[in-house]
């Protein structure tokens, strides 16, 4: 990378290698990208019940926030269907994107403590338990680089994975270790969750607690309900919804101070 900026905007690299599997990452870069200026980070995990999915959930979202002023990254990571893995593992690779990207800060041109996680469903859980639960780390994982993001934005999360939450079926009592509602401490990071009021998966009451429990600690958690709103509400496809929840994200990441100026829509 020169210094008199990056006319690429987009690229794609590999940050794990588990045996004969590649995990990417694509990253976005904002157009006026500058090498020798240093950019907040901002990376998404796709949803799908740790189970399937794809990093094109989350292209739309990571284009908008490059677009202000962030470098984006669509992490890919281990899933049942294309890899015959649990849920442990997919936390396993989710962790591994976060301390890959801090630990390449200077390769990608960001502040390492300006990387806000984010994911929808499973991928949520995911950006939850990167900043909330301490095990599940790869053996191959530099443990020296920290895997907390320093925000949250969590669209429709599985944040309970206890008996009666979502996969409690799959990850059993190790639920009390995995599940982000269980494992909320001081100095968890601020957070945005977005919850449509109709979601099959995620009861309105277990958002409502986790928001306690985060203020319990002293955290900042904003909780921002859609009413009459199912599962994925947000996603691109439904265009009103996608706009809205994007638009209270900016809103969020500015009072950070992770991005500023209006959104330009």
């Amino acid at each position: 990378m020169g210094s008199s900026g990056l006319s690429q905007t987009h690229e794609k690299v590999i940050y794990k290698q588990i045996d004969t599997i590649s995990l990417s990452m694509e990253v976005y870069y904002p157009a006026n990208y500058q090498s020798g200026e240093t950019y907040p980070a901002m990376v998404f995990f796709f949803g799908g019940g740790w189970k399937g999915g794809t990093t094109k959930q989350f292209e739309p979202h990571a284009q908008y926030f490059a677009g202000r002023g962030m470098v984006c990254f669509l992490a890919d990571y281990r899933v049942s269907s294309r890899h015959g893995t649990t849920p442990f593992e997919s936390l396993k690779d989710a962790k591994s994107a976060v301390r890959y990207i801090r630990k390449h800060a200077e390769r990608f041109h960001i502040e390492p403590d300006s990387i806000i996680a984010s994911g929808g469903s499973a991928g949520g859980h995911l950006a939850a338990a990167t900043a909330l639960v301490d095990g599940f780390n790869d053996s191959t994982d530099d443990l020296s680089v920290s895997c907390r993001p320093n925000a949250l934005v969590l669209f429709n999360p599985v944040i309970d994975n206890g008996p009666g939450g979502y996969g409690y079926e799959r990850v059993g009592e190790q639920y009390k270790y995995f599940s982000p509602l269980h494992n909320i401490s001081k100095d968890a990071p601020p957070t945005i969750f977005f919850l449509g009021t109709e979601d099959d998966l995620i009861p309105v009451e277990t958002a409502r607690y986790y928001q306690t429990v985060m203020e319990q600690v002293g955290s900042r958690c904003e909780l921002i309900l859609y009413e009459e709103e199912g599962h994925g509400f947000f996603n691109y496809g439904s265009r009103y919804n996608y706009w809205q929840t994007v638009l209270k994200a900016d809103e969020f990441l500015r009072s950070l101070g992770y991005i500023d100026g209006d959104p330009d829509l």
